[in-house]
């Protein structure tokens, strides 16, 4: 008989109970770029004050104990009592959900925080959080903590010590100190690459604006502080690249609706590289704004060819993707009531955005490019989309080349591609596979009904050295077009992919992470919607075997591997996997392919502008500048585990 279902079975979750239940749901995970999360959620709090004006200066700390402060000289959170809910902003601000100054225009023009969900839910998953504000001439503080009620159920951000008064001062601003909680978080350390890295990206959108970061943890203070601002951002992104022309072409210009800043530069590079941002939010997954802009561009760079002669009266109009080859372009863009697509924010879905921003663009470019001191920029211009566009020509018949040769129909997958025999492509895996070896034992070990095995007869080409042509004429680059069925650069659809895993499975040696390197090197340059949307993993087959009798274990990592034989104790054998040809299908499968037993590291990209620094300087053509990154980066001193141990 069913269960009765009546009012009493209903559950009201009191306070920020709710987000502590389902942390997903407010910060997208539970790992380590939630705990970020809650950092930059106090962060952009500080930002969207210095960038309304109210402040100058903002100092992040990370303490030995894991907790972490932000400090700002801002006007100072709220202090007077809530005419309404009878307690200081303070309180309010921390302790309920959508509550904060930012629905509406009168106290920001532009903020990154919309729902009023911020400093509450980063109070709600700290083990404590501590509140000093400066304000009026005075000194407050305020702090909460997760506390455990006599049924043992933890509530989080519950007021410890109301707001009181401690002082005077001639300061204005928020610091505010918190631990984040163990019991939410995987891991639930901060770490000092990610936050420099976000820190630096914010100092170059807001240009002026003086960022601290004291990490009291390593001994290290750094201050980021850009006056030129965007185009200080673009010399950076564009480091290892060679420029066209400098500085980058720049603009700004307001409306009513939004504020909008762009910072352009040609490199002798092929592919395009787009940044942009909305009140200080990085939206790598774009949104109406980029559309407008590159719709804009491509207006603009039309008008500017047909006027300075570069295009005569009876040729055709170049392509968007001719005049973005080679570009880098950082687009920020200020504006209120904001329609993101998430509380995660990475695309803009404001339909009336794209009309506005495109208008700037072809004013801006057509005042820029109309002086005589920019002809000859211009003229580079023109000259590399005249270029572009030949390639684009060439690179038609490549595709075309591509789908008829490479249809999995066709003969020239046949032998490669072991197709499954399910049809939902959201149930089924591509395996990339190194080598004919491993291959062979993969599709013998593989479940034919969902998983798909491609093996790689030889090394891809490094999509970052050649042209968009070059790259489609390699035999190993069409077939992986060709089995995932999504086309390819701005032919690219993901919703034709066939595959919704694909899974790079190569040798754990230098071969192995080379051709890794030159896979995702290609999906972020030709594929990158693979990448954002979450498509794509690594497969991790073990790099050790340890026997003894009749137990065996497999170990994943050099780091496990001193824990695991000690459990073995004396008299084991030990067996390191130079490739995946070694194991056999059975052991393939229960070690790497088996969906119940294996580990896949999914690929993402957290952020955008290093993604492009790195693939630019580890796979580019600049020898020297890979050697610098090498020597300052990686430790060549380290010496294998296994062959430190010596031989057992």
């Amino acid at each position: 008989m069913a269960k009765s279902y009546e009012s009493k079975d209903l559950v009201v979750l009191e306070g920020l109970d709710a987000v502590r239940l389902r942390p997903g749901m407010y910060i997208g995970s539970t790992g380590s770029k939630g705990v970020h999360h809650i950092l930059w959620e106090i962060v952009d709090n500080s930002m969207d004050e210095v960038a309304n004006g109210f402040g100058s200066k903002i100092t992040v700390i990370l303490h030995a104990d894991g907790s972490a402060t932000v400090e700002d000289d801002g006007r100072g959170i709220p202090v007077d009592i809530h005419p309404t809910y009878k307690i200081s902003g303070a309180e309010l601000v921390f302790t309920k959900l959508h509550a904060g100054g930012k629905f509406d225009s009168s106290n920001y023009s532009y903020s990154g925080g919309l729902h009023g969900v911020g400093a509450s839910v980063t109070n709600a998953l700290s083990e404590y959080l501590n509140a000093t504000i400066c304000k009026n001439g005075k000194m407050y503080e305020i702090s909460f903590a997760s506390v455990q009620d006599d049924k043992g159920k933890v509530h989080g951000g519950v007021v410890r010590k109301s707001l009181t008064e401690i002082g005077k001062t001639d300061k204005t601003g928020t610091t505010i100190t918190f631990l984040p909680d163990k019991r939410i978080f995987q891991n639930n350390m901060l770490e000092s690459g990610v936050i420099r890295k976000r820190l630096r990206e914010l100092a170059f959108l807001n240009k002026g604006v003086t960022i601290d970061f004291i990490d009291e943890r390593e001994g290290t203070t750094q201050t980021y502080k850009y006056d030129g601002g965007l185009v200080d951002f673009i010399s950076y992104i564009n480091g290892y690249k060679t420029p066209l022309y400098k500085p980058a072409i720049y603009f700004e210009a307001e409306t009513d609706k939004i504020k909008l800043s762009a910072a352009i530069q040609y490199t002798d590079s092929y592919t395009e590289s787009f940044f942009s941002y909305v009140n200080n939010i990085p939206t790598s997954e774009g949104g109406t704004h980029e559309v407008g802009f590159k719709s804009g561009l491509t207006k603009a760079m039309n008008d500017t060819a047909r006027k300075l002669g570069f295009l005569k009266d009876k040729e055709d109009n170049l392509l968007g993707e001719d005049y973005r080859e080679g570009i880098t372009v950082v687009l920020s863009v200020k504006m209120r009531n904001i329609e993101f697509e998430g509380q995660t924010k990475t695309k803009l879905g404001n339909p009336e955005v794209k009309s506005v921003v495109e208008g700037i663009v072809i004013r801006e470019l057509d005042s820029i490019f109309s002086k005589k001191e920019n002809e000859k920029i211009a003229s580079i211009i023109m000259e590399k989309a005249k270029g572009a566009a030949r390639v684009r020509l060439a690179a038609k018949k490549a595709k075309e080349l591509t789908r008829q040769k490479n249809s999995i129909e066709n003969s020239s997958l046949v032998g490669k591609l072991a197709v499954c025999t399910n049809r939902k492509a959201e149930l089924n895996e591509l395996f990339i596979v190194e080598g004919d070896s491993a291959g062979g034992s993969a599709k013998q070990a593989r479940n034919r009904a969902f998983q798909a095995i491609l093996p790689l007869r030889g090394k891809p080409l490094n999509a970052e050295k050649k042209r968009f042509d070059q790259v489609l004429a390699n035999e190993e680059i069409r077939t992986i077009i060709a089995a995932l069925g999504t086309g390819v650069g701005e032919d690219f659809d993901i919703s034709s992919l066939k595959f919704h895993k694909v899974i790079i499975l190569s040798d754990a040696d230098q071969d192995g992470a080379h051709i890794r390197a030159i896979l995702l090197t290609f999906f972020f340059r030709y594929m990158k919607d693979l990448i954002t949307n979450g498509n794509v993993y690594i497969g991790m087959p073990p790099l050790y075997k340890i026997s003894k009798r009749d137990q065996v274990e497999y170990v994943y990592s050099d780091k496990e591997l001193p824990e695991a034989i000690k459990r073995f104790g004396k008299g084991y054998a030990i067996q390191r996997y130079k490739g995946l040809g070694e194991m056999n299908p059975e052991q393939l499968w229960d070690t790497t392919m088996d969906p119940n037993k294996r580990t896949l590291m999914r690929v993402g990209i957290d952020d955008l502008a290093n993604a492009e620094l790195l693939i630019t300087t580890l796979m580019g053509d600049d020898v020297d500048a890979r050697k610098k990154y090498l020597s300052e980066y990686v430790d060549f001193n380290k010496v294998d585990t296994f062959m430190a141990m010596g031989e057992n």
